[in-house]
């Protein structure tokens, strides 16, 4: 084994379906494990993977650990694996609040500590994940780490201080566009669009203007500029926006997450 898993939900699945699809690892280099046989089950189904109820495995046959449970188990299985985790290893974390610094004091040691933040589009290969090494992998380790992230979406190294904004923007994100895109649906439905067909413009219309942001270079409020004619229906609509609060509210939003993720 070369990957390894400790939790297999969702989040772990979509990194797992990601590193399978692109030929990184091939499923039966990839062991996985989970307190609920039903998860680590689905796994192995979906994946191809090995499964064990046991963590220890996990990390005495892995290369690389992804410790893939909630902040809150976070410090029970380190204390469980940290014997085992060797000076060799590399260890990816995906739990907002758990810095480097504390992480390392769990583990007792130094160990090579990869924090990272993916976020659920990696389920569908379009995962934004920031990542923060620590000081003891090596150039060619973090590339390394960074190759596995790139798997399932785009990965950039950042500063770890810019960990609690990378959750309000990337990891916590996907929700506030569901609601937005929830909404605009609702919208048109009220209108006399059909539910599947008012999805399907609304998804697609928020999903194109993302990759305009990307692709074009150009600055948000230039391209919002560009759809908003003069006098024209786009405008009235900002209009609106702005004064209902929309952008307020989202800043406020995520102003309330990173807070939350600095307390966790």
């Amino acid at each position: 084994m070369k990957l390894g898993f400790i939790g297999c939900g969702n989040m772990a699945g979509a990194i797992m379906g990601g590193i399978i699809k692109n030929q990184v690892f091939k499923p039966e280099e990839i062991i996985g494990s989970d307190v609920f046989v039903p998860t680590r089950e689905k796994a192995r189904d979906q994946y191809g993977i090995q499964i064990t109820d046991s963590n220890l495995e996990v990390v005495e046959k892995s290369e690389v650990i992804v410790l893939a449970v909630k902040p809150q188990f976070y410090e029970s299985v380190i204390t469980e694996i940290k014997d085992k985790v060797t000076e060799d290893k590399i260890v990816i974390t995906i739990a907002p609040g758990k810095t480097l610094a504390w992480l390392e004091e769990k583990f007792g040691k130094k160990v090579k500590i990869v924090r990272t933040m993916p976020n659920t589009p990696a389920m569908v290969m379009e995962g934004m994940t920031a990542a923060s090494p620590n000081p003891y992998l090596s150039e060619e380790e973090v590339k390394y780490a960074c190759h596995i992230l790139e798997s399932f979406g785009k990965v950039e190294v950042i500063p770890e201080r810019l960990m609690d904004a990378v959750v309000s923007v990337s990891g916590s994100s996907p929700a506030y566009v569901f609601i937005l895109i929830e909404a605009m649906a609702d919208a048109a439905v009220a209108d006399g669009m059909p539910r599947p067909q008012a999805y399907k413009f609304a998804a697609q219309a928020v999903m194109g203007s993302a990759k305009m942001v990307l692709e074009t270079g150009k600055h948000p409020g230039e391209l919002k500029d560009m759809v908003c004619s003069p006098a024209g229906t786009t405008i009235e609509a900002v209009r609106v926006l702005e004064r209902t609060g929309f952008r307020s509210s989202v800043i406020e939003a995520m102003k309330a997450c990173a807070d939350i993720a600095k307390r966790m």
